[in-house]
């Protein structure tokens, strides 16, 4: 008989869902961008239930993680920090990882990994340099989309250096680099290569090691990944399901979670 198992990432930014058969095949996934204290969550869960054709009760396991997982209290079987989602599900996707950087909505983390289970990390959460919502405050103030940043980061042909690792600061950088007429493409990989100094602070107390993979949204931005790879001076390995590494991780507790039960 095959079981099904649910995972559940509520995060600053979006909400994620992946249903897992028997450990092995991901039979579906949901992203609503909206995450914490919104109708995110429930909007996910609906969704990727819809999606495969099954109710909550078919689930053997539910397990909720990120910043929003006590919102599911009354809804999932357990919660779990997003930390050992993140390995775990990172470990699933490429089996020799053993660094995994995660750019989220609102922090930065960098975990070292053995055999699928963090060992240390470090985390920044103290302010918004290099997340998501840096990104999003930079795109606002250069009039783009956050999705438009990537292909236009790509066609820099001049260096401009945004030095300050401070949003606050960064934004009266960008302007008066706009100011002095710098271009816009130019200033946007400053800022690509701004968020990669950032974690690169992080990740040399955590100790690099390959492989190394990044998860979270910021890593769909190829430029992002191509300013992270020259100042770590390693490969940094993506995946198509970036955003979906923690609601994986998720369902895969929750499915050795079942495993224990039976």
């Amino acid at each position: 008989m095959d079981i099904y198992t649910l995972g559940v990432d509520v995060g600053s930014t979006a909400s994620k869902c992946v249903i897992l058969k028997n450990g092995k095949e991901i039979v579906g996934k949901s992203l609503i961008g909206v995450g914490i204290g919104t109708s995110g969550p429930d909007r996910a869960i609906s969704q990727v239930l819809n999606e495969v054709g099954m109710t909550r009760e078919d689930m053997a396991c539910v397990l909720a993680t990120g910043y929003g997982r006590n919102m599911l209290m009354d809804f999932a079987d357990r919660q779990l920090s997003e930390l050992s989602c993140h390995a775990f599900g990172a470990k699933f996707l490429f089996p020799n990882v053993h660094t995994v950087i995660d750019i989220g909505g609102q922090d930065v983390k960098v975990m070292k990994i053995e055999n699928g289970s963090m060992i240390n990390f470090q985390m920044n959460d103290k302010c918004a340099a290099g997340t998501g919502r840096f990104l999003d405050v930079m795109a606002r103030i250069l009039e783009v989309t956050v999705d438009d940043l990537d292909t236009l980061g790509a066609q820099s042909t001049k260096e401009v250096s945004i030095s300050s690792t401070c949003t606050v600061f960064a934004e009266s950088e960008v302007i008066s680099q706009l100011a002095a007429g710098s271009d816009k493409c130019d200033v946007i990989h400053g800022i690509h290569k701004a968020v990669a100094a950032r974690v690169v602070g992080l990740a040399h107390r955590v100790g690099l090691e390959d492989d190394i993979v990044m998860t979270g949204g910021v890593a769909q931005n190829k430029d992002v990944v191509k300013a992270l790879e020259e100042a770590l001076g390693h490969k940094v390995h993506t995946t198509p399901m970036t955003q979906y590494v923690g609601a994986l991780g998720a369902a895969l507790f929750a499915w050795k979670k079942a495993q224990k039960q039976k």
